[in-house]
């Protein structure tokens, strides 16, 4: 029986254990993407407490891309260093690493930007924080699917375990997929087919740079909370329609393509989770304000995702996982020497 400090193989990945950080943004980077002292002390820190895979935020493929102005960049040769020196104190203290490629689209509050979208909907009729997006055209599409591919080219080259594509969150790649922001009547919209191209596309095109004995994850929101909205079983479609590309491994996470209220509590995404692993057949990774270590043992024991995230729960405490461990009576052999004593 696996639990949840039971190790994973995926493809040639092998993590210690279960838990993985997920992609929290840090918004702490300079107007040119670059990571810097925070990022390496952030993630080296969550590695030496012991998590299996560390997940960096979401880290925009072009500088239209961004969330914000300060999101970390892998659009530029340039910012290759930094992101090397982020995996190098990570690997080192034992974890794997991986790094979300993603794309804003109309989410985008970067100042002096083009805001592109499929749709030229506004993410909030009511914000002066967000700009009316111009509808992509096909060659702005081939822009981000080239962007894509190049990301994924830096990334090898940084030397990252694994890249997750991040289609959730309302972000560019959920814009595409969802009913509600994708009202194009083109080989990109209308029906669901042709709502998943894009995505099919963009990781059939970071394929091409990244090679068939790596992990490609893909970042999904299972349930978008409002009423013409994709839920679980839609984006199982999704998934099915594109998993042949090269889709190892899905996280599941819900919400951001509207602002809706999310009735979230402890676990909340799990069910999310188990709809998708049992209508894709791909392992998945699940998470939602999780901080009881037996409730994520529980969800390994019971094959109802195949790792945890945790994200707020390792912002208040790095060390999460040790102590999850003297909790649940595993005696981990990655215990830093250094802290022995308190174990």
């Amino acid at each position: 029986m696996n639990r949840i400090f039971s190790p994973i193989t995926i493809k040639n990945l092998h993590i210690r254990n279960r838990i993985m950080m997920a992609p929290m943004c840090m918004y702490s980077s300079n107007e040119n993407g670059y990571a810097n002292e925070w990022h390496f002390t952030h993630y080296e820190t969550r590695a030496i407490g012991g998590v299996g895979l560390v997940m960096v935020e979401a880290t925009a493929v072009e500088s239209r891309g961004r969330i914000t102005g300060e999101d970390l960049g892998i659009w530029d040769d340039s910012q290759i260093e930094g992101l090397s020196e982020i995996v190098r104190r990570v690997k080192r203290n034992g974890s794997k690493i991986g790094i979300q490629l993603a794309h804003a689209g109309r989410k985008c509050e970067a100042k002096g930007e083009d805001i592109i979208a499929p749709s030229p909907i506004k993410f909030d009729s009511h914000s002066l924080t967000y700009k009316r997006p111009r509808k992509m055209e096909l060659d702005d599409i081939e822009e981000v699917f080239e962007a894509f591919r190049q990301a994924a080219e830096r990334a090898l080259a940084v030397g990252f375990d694994i890249i997750e594509i991040h289609g959730a969150h309302g972000y560019l790649i959920n814009q595409f997929l969802s009913p509600v922001t994708n009202e194009r009547t083109d080989e990109y919209g209308g029906s669901v087919e042709n709502r998943a191209a894009f995505l099919r596309e963009i990781v059939k095109r970071a394929k091409l740079s990244w090679p068939d004995d790596k992990p490609v994850c893909l970042r999904v929101s299972a349930e978008e909370y409002c009423e013409a909205g994709n839920r679980p079983h839609d984006v199982a479609d999704i998934i099915n329609l594109v998993k042949g590309e090269g889709i190892d491994i899905v996280n599941v996470s819900s919400g951001g393509l509207v602002s809706a209220p999310v009735p979230a509590y402890e676990g909340y995404q799990t069910r999310f989770a188990e709809t998708i692993k049992r209508l894709t057949g791909l392992p998945v990774i699940s998470g939602g304000l999780i901080s009881k270590p037996s409730m994520a043992d529980e969800i390994i024991r019971n094959e109802r995702a195949d790792m945890v995230f945790f994200g707020r729960e390792l912002l208040r405490n790095p060390y999460w996982p040790l102590q999850a461990s003297k909790e649940l009576g595993d005696e981990l052999e990655y215990w830093p020497e250094q802290y022995l004593r308190a174990r």
